[in-house]
């Protein structure tokens, strides 16, 4: 180690280097907070003021970081909020938490990584370590980011420090969290695997150092990619068993007791969160430079990506068996978010159904205890919904009732006794009834 990594090193083991953290979403919070409980004095970085601002009263966007956590740290000013991107200077390790969405044709939009590096790369000096957590096609770090780091004449690797490091935050586990999930880490040389594994070192309980930063840029796609697999996998059997008039859901019930070589999935009306919808296609679009065609990864993505069709013409379906129209019909959705129990909404296939059918002139409303409000979505910039009573009124109201994610505070007899007709996408209701479809 050269004399900027022992430094660093000596900063970062004794707790006193400053963090800072780019991207105050549901990754960079938790992580900010995670840094906190271990004592490490922490900066938040954010383009959104109103987040800023929030967090520097103490309030909290996001559920599973509490206001109450917020003022804790606030009181000992060891923590703070910032739109003052200048004040990068003063951090020794700068964790970089922006999002990694796709593009309109579907390939890698890697405009606020890229440009959340130019903007450090502005205050870049020597002896700091930058670590990119968010999701990316393999070569992200050293091919993309370190050149534009490297502009004004710093080496990386010698007079600053680079790493890889994927987040595995699961928005809603009540046994996994950022401090006991073991975390994944690859450095640009060996010093910078040794600081990065350092840092996180004093934060979770255990890592995972690899070889390289596209070694574990291609740990976190694997892991999606798998899930997202599956997950195709099990909605085309849905639909295949559907034909054949079997429960796809007794079917898993029963293959899960097997011990050994099997592990459930679930279909569902689609996928979900910051993710599984997007990151296989990460690596779709970089198999291209080695004249590979991922026919499996983008197969996957197409089962999946049909489900809210499928969802909305059962519900088609199953209205016209009632002698009832799509079009002026009255529906109601519940659960926007994108799985149980949680207030995220990211790639929510929820919002797909209600786009969908509000382009088929249908009157569409949504309940969802954890999200009073949607609105501000990328790919839905013109929907503005509240959440509405779920009351026995409005089921008995509306023609159709849409469990799209499956809350555990619902009363799914209640809703099913109120409700006419029941689209169940999630297999909330149990036992078979003559108002419930299963989609």
């Amino acid at each position: 180690m050269n004399t900027q990594s022992r430094a660093l090193m000596r900063k970062i083991k004794t707790k006193e280097a400053a963090i800072g953290v780019v991207g105050l979403g549901y990754v960079g919070l938790p992580l900010v907070k995670a840094f906190l409980n271990k004592g490490f004095k922490v900066t938040g970085f954010d383009v959104d003021r109103k987040k800023v601002r929030l967090l520097n009263k103490g309030q909290s966007y996001i559920k599973h970081v509490t206001a109450t956590e917020l003022k804790k740290y606030l009181a000992v000013r060891r923590f703070e909020a910032t739109d003052d991107f200048s004040r990068l200077k003063e951090m020794d390790a700068i964790l970089i938490c922006v999002p990694t969405p796709l593009d309109a044709h579907r390939n890698p939009d890697l405009s606020f990584v890229l440009g959340t590096t130019e903007t450090i790369a502005a205050y870049l000096r020597k002896g700091q370590l930058v670590i990119l957590e968010s999701t990316t096609y393999p070569g992200t770090t050293d091919e993309e980011m370190l050149p534009i780091l490297e502009r004004k004449g710093l080496k990386g690797g010698k007079d600053f420090f680079l790493a890889f490091s994927p987040e595995r935050e699961n928005p809603g586990d009540p046994v996994f969290s950022a401090e006991n999930t073991p975390k994944v880490v690859g450095g640009l040389t060996p010093d910078c695997l040794a600081l990065a594994d350092a840092l996180y070192s004093q934060v979770v309980a255990k890592t995972v150092p690899v070889s390289s930063t596209r070694v574990a840029e291609s740990a976190k796609l694997l892991e999606n990619i798998f899930r997202s697999v599956n997950i195709a996998l099990v909605n085309e059997l849905k639909l295949i068993f559907e034909r054949m008039d079997i429960d796809v859901w007794e079917v898993i019930r029963a293959a899960s007791s097997k011990p050994f070589g099997f592990m459930p999935f679930y279909p569902g009306p689609g996928l979900g969160g910051h993710c599984i919808p997007i990151d296989p296609f990460y690596l779709t679009w970089k198999a291209r430079e080695v004249d590979y065609q991922t026919k499996f990864i983008e197969l996957a993505g197409e089962i999946n990506t049909k489900m809210p069709y499928y969802v909305v013409n059962k519900t088609m379906e199953a209205l016209a068996a009632r002698g009832k129209s799509l079009k002026g019909s009255r529906i109601l959705v519940l659960g926007i978010a994108y799985k149980k129990n949680i207030d995220d909404q990211r790639e929510s296939p929820s919002l797909k159904i209600i786009s969908i059918l509000r382009a088929k002139d249908v009157r569409v409303e949504y309940n969802d205890p954890y999200v009073p409000e949607s609105s501000g979505h990328r790919e839905y910039p013109g929907l503005k919904l509240k959440s509405v009573p779920l009351t026995a009124a409005r089921l008995r109201a509306v023609d159709a009732v849409i469990i799209a994610t499956d809350h555990s505070c619902y009363d799914y007899d209640f809703i099913v006794k109120n409700a006419r007709l029941v689209i169940d996408t999630r297999n909330a209701v149990k036992t078979p009834r003559k108002n419930v479809i299963k989609a």
